[in-house]
């Protein structure tokens, strides 16, 4: 039986298999997972969102400039000319 480093009485162990009986290979792997992840360096805050690239947009597809409003607007959206 072993006591935690107060002496107060036993250590319960950090982590513990709940269901399954892991082997101890894949114990082991576990556990370095854990590990790896526990003594990673916090993730940096991130940044102000980035505004779309000009490749995004889509009016950069429409051949010319886009029609003027007034009378037979609507078919000058679609005709060319």
């Amino acid at each position: 039986m072993t006591s935690d480093e107060s002496g107060r009485g036993p250590a319960e162990p950090p982590i513990r298999v709940v269901r399954g009986n892991p082997t101890p290979e894949e114990l082991a792997a576990a556990l370095a997972v854990v590990r790896v992840r526990a003594s990673a360096p916090p993730p940096e805050e991130e940044a102000a969102p980035h505004a779309p690239g000009a490749w995004s947009d889509p009016a950069r597809t429409v051949p010319g400039p886009p029609p003027v409003p007034g009378p037979g607007a609507w078919r000058r959206s679609f005709w060319p000319g």
